[in-house]
Order: C-alpha cells, then structure tokens, then sequence
C-alpha cells in the first residue's frame, strides 16, 4: 500500500509567473508580460481589453517576477535540499522563438534551459516540462491572430521539435498546454485571443481549441518520435462539480458542467469529439473548421498520461441567480455552506481532490498527475524572513491524505505530486505576490519591492519530511 517506490514529488512554477529577464537573452514579447495588476487585468485576459505593449500608468509583475532567471541555481538547490524528484516548469516560447515564426531558434534561450535541465539533474531532480503555460508571443497575435490562426499549429510544432531533439536526455515528461480548457475563460492568456467587436466569440474559442488540441496531438506523436522515452501529458484545471441540490434539475447542471471541462482532455486521451460535445457545439451553431487530417491525427497520438490542477471543488444549480458565489481559478462558483475558504474564497475540499482524481481515472483509465496543488495565502514574515506557515501545512496534508487514500481503497493509479508554487511567485489571477503559495519565502511585494532573498518556511522543512517517508508521514511535528 502507498504511492509506488518512484512516486513523483516536487513543486511547480511556470516561465511568466517567477523567471523575468523579459528582455534578456534575446527573448521577444508575449502576451503574458503586457498583463499587468489591477483594476483592469481581468478585461485583458478574457480578451475584451486590447493590451499589445507596456502602457504608462500600469505595473506589469511578469517583467522581472521573482527573477528566477538569475536565481535559478539557488533556487534549484532549495528544491534539492527538499529531496525533489520532480519539478515542473515551462518553457517561455518568445525564449525560444522571440517572434514565434522565425526559421531558426534563439540559441541563448535554448542553451538557458539546457543549464536549467542540468542544474535539476545534479539534484536527481526528474524536469517535468509544460511547452506551453499560457505563453504566446505578442507578434504571433499581432500578425496572426494568436490561435484562432490555424498557423500556429505549424509554429508550435517547430517549438516541439526544437525542444525534443535539443533535450533528449535530458527532459522525458511533458506537458503540451497548461489548463487547455482556461481558453474558454481566460482567451487572450490562454491562447493570445482578443475579440473584436461583434463576432461569435464562443466560434473563436472552440475553433482555437480546435487548433490547440491538433497541436498537442502532433506534439505527441513528435515526442514519440524523437524520443519513444518521451511521456506526454495533457492539463486540465480539475474540480468535479456538485450539484447544490438533489433536484434533477441541478444534477444534470452539474453533469453539464463536467462536461463543458472534460471535454478537451477526452480529445486528448481518447482520440476523437465525443458525441455530447458535437451536439452542444451544433445546438450552438458553433461550426469547426476541420481539416480531413485533424481526424486522424486526433485519433493516432493520444497522451500517455493526465495531468491536472486542483485546488477547490465547485457547485453547479441550474438556476443560480439566487445563489451565494465564491471566487476559484479564474473563473466564480456557487459558494458551499459546508466547506471553508481561502483568504481569496477558494473553498477548502480535500475529499474533493478524492472524488476528482476518481472520476478522471474512472474516465480515462490512464495514469494520472496532479501538477498543481496549494494555498495562497497572506504570508507575515518574522524579522529574519520565516513564515510559520501551519495553515499550508495543513492544507497540503489533507490533500495528500485524500491523494494516497485514492490509491490504497480506491485503485487510482498516480504518477506523481508537484505542489504548486513551490518557491513564492506571481499569481496568474491576480497578478499579486501576497497571495504566496510557496516553501519558500521571497521577500518581493505587489509593486516590484522587495530584496528578493529566499528564506525557508516552517512548510519547507515539513515537506522535505513528506518525501523523505513517501507521504507516510503528515504530521506536523
């Protein structure tokens, strides 16, 4: 009984939220830096608000983040010291291709991840890579479109090839997309989108999936190429639903919403539309624009795992104009009497990270990997830097609890665990660094203040405890 002898632990992070050095290494312009905190922040990233460049007047955090671009060997040697066996992060594509459609790749970029790669497997650290976490380069939006353009399957697979050949060896598990199924709530992050005025904006939406889910399958089928050792995985932003009633009308609500968030990963794992996904799009008068080959590339290079985010449940009713809400990941929910929340109202719901990592391994029957994981929470740093962090503690610790107890009474097979923002960093939200998830402290504020010193939190050294036992041992002693 218990997590399998090379059970994956490790934190997570991604390029836009914790490396900066926006404009060093010859890298270009991408979406993710013009997204600034603020007021108006939420606007930009659903892609109602145009925000192509920096503008006067706006604090923009992913310039310089938490600078892991110059700390990534300190930072790298915290997670050693941790005991990691994994970390997952990603690769910042105007890094790689600064404009996005260039012939040839930059070669700072690609020799920066390639130090990066290195540097984790001095640690026996296993680098878990996301191609692509919610990085579009701004001149692949400007000129094409971001990915309503069908174009940019071809730059993508110009990355992915780039990628594969150059890290053989050195990287074996990857992610194509983080959270696919945020371009419904969040277009211009999750896929460079913004709309103009008039247009069907849900026909943008799922004919840009359209365009990312052909991607990913030929990114698979790439990887297997290069490298039959390659392990590909896609990534959902997970929670199963709850009805907020034993009314019918509300389960099948929740059912309905289910879908809406599987929908993507059953093109992933399984190969094909599922027929509830063909109706609704026609009952929609949603038309994709497929090209015969999309079918057959869908279908031949599935993904060899599932990858997910989890940090609350969520509640569906079928009329919920009358119903309390609550904030979540990105996107509002129906609040639940019986769980608590976070400081920013995520609800609290280990037996929630239970019920999804069952329904998703009931679904899929593949492996499954849960890549993000954690509290924000208001950190209050003592003279010297420490946080006593209990309340991460005890968040983590139910949340593994219910993990392994989905693998020893139910069966559900897990390759793995990285918490999320492992090292405080920028919240893809809110844009904020007060809202911090790390074991590590970074002394930087909303505003670009701060030092940047790393100090260790009370949950790092509890963490290190967690790997050292396999998850045997919680307590917080």
């Amino acid at each position: 009984m218990g997590f399998r002898k090379d059970f994956l632990w490790g934190g997570a992070t991604a390029a836009n939220q914790c490396e900066g050095g926006f404009e060093q290494g010859g890298r270009g312009l991408a979406n993710v830096d013009v997204i600034p905190i603020g007021s108006d922040r939420r606007s930009i990233i659903t892609g109602k608000k145009k925000m192509y460049n920096f503008e006067e007047g706006y604090y923009y955090p992913a310039k310089e983040a938490i600078d892991m671009y110059h700390h990534f060997k300190e930072d790298i040697a915290l997670f050693g010291e941790m005991g990691f066996k994994t970390y997952r992060l990603s690769i910042a594509w105007s890094r790689i291709f600064p404009k996005g459609d260039e012939l040839e790749p930059n070669e700072e970029g690609l020799k920066f991840y390639e130090d990066l790669f290195k540097e984790c497997h001095k640690y026996g650290i296993e680098p878990l890579v996301t191609i692509t976490h919610f990085d579009c380069p701004m001149h692949l939006i400007e000129q094409y479109g971001g990915w309503r353009n069908r174009e940019l399957i071809g730059f993508y697979k110009r990355l992915c090839r780039v990628l594969f050949t150059r890290y053989k060896g050195l990287v074996k598990y990857w992610l194509t997309f983080n959270e696919i199924n945020m371009i419904l709530h969040a277009p211009f992050l999750g896929a460079g989108i913004c709309f103009e005025e008039g247009e069907n904006e849900e026909q943008v939406k799922y004919q840009a999936a359209h365009h990312e889910l052909v991607a990913s399958a030929e990114a698979t089928k790439i990887a297997h190429e290069i490298d039959p050792e390659n392990k590909v995985g896609c990534m959902l932003a997970a929670a199963s639903y709850y009805p907020y009633s034993c009314r019918p009308e509300d389960v099948w609500e929740a059912k309905k919403k289910d879908r809406g968030n599987y929908f993507f990963i059953d093109v992933q794992s399984k190969g094909a539309y599922p027929a509830y996904a063909l109706k609704e799009l026609a009952r929609n008068n949603i038309s994709i624009d497929m090209m015969p080959e999309d079918i057959e590339i869908l279908k031949n290079h599935t993904v060899d795992f599932i990858s997910f985010s989890y940090y609350a449940s969520r509640v569906a009713a079928a009329e919920d104009s009358n119903v309390e809400k609550t904030a979540g990941n990105l996107f509002p929910t129906i609040k639940n009497p019986y769980l608590q929340a976070s400081q920013w109202g995520w609800q609290i719901d280990p037996l929630g990270l239970r019920i999804t990592m069952n329904d998703l391994y009931d679904r899929y029957q593949k492996p499954l990997f849960i890549v993000e994981n954690g509290l924000g929470a208001i950190d209050i740093p003592d003279e010297s830097g420490y946080v006593e962090d209990d309340y991460r503690i005890e968040y983590l610790s139910a949340h593994i609890q219910a993990m392994k107890d989905a693998v020893d009474e139910d069966g559900v097979d897990i390759l793995g665990y990285t918490s999320w923002g492992c090292i405080d960093l920028v919240s893809a939200g809110t844009g904020e660094m007060k809202k911090r998830y790390g074991f590590i402290y970074v002394d930087r504020e909303n505003y670009g203040e701060g030092t940047l010193k790393r100090t260790k939190k009370k949950s790092f050294n509890w963490y290190k405890k967690v790997i050292e036992t396999n998850g045997e041992d919680l307590s917080n002693q």
